[in-house]
């Protein structure tokens, strides 16, 4: 199992700060098209979403392994 770390707005939109997939195997890219697909009204915030796997800035072509930790960190704005 893969876990999602989720902050700002997407914490606030599925009402979670953490959630538990399988996606051993596939890539960064694949799995934010799965959260996607499977979140509606969320993808623009994936979209400009910083991403970091096991603490550390990804791009998207990494694959990932059981026990992989993914952080969506969306971009926000305060004062």
């Amino acid at each position: 199992m893969i876990t999602l770390l989720l902050f700002a707005e997407l914490a606030e939109r599925l009402n979670t700060k953490e959630m538990q997939i399988d996606a051993s195997g596939k890539s960064l890219k694949e799995v934010k098209e799965m959260v996607k697909e499977q979140h509606e009204g969320i993808a623009h915030v994936i979209d400009q979403s910083m991403i970091a796997v096991n603490e550390e800035y990804a791009e998207g072509t990494e694959v990932l392994k059981d026990g992989d930790v993914i952080a969506f960190i969306p971009p926000v704005s305060g004062g």
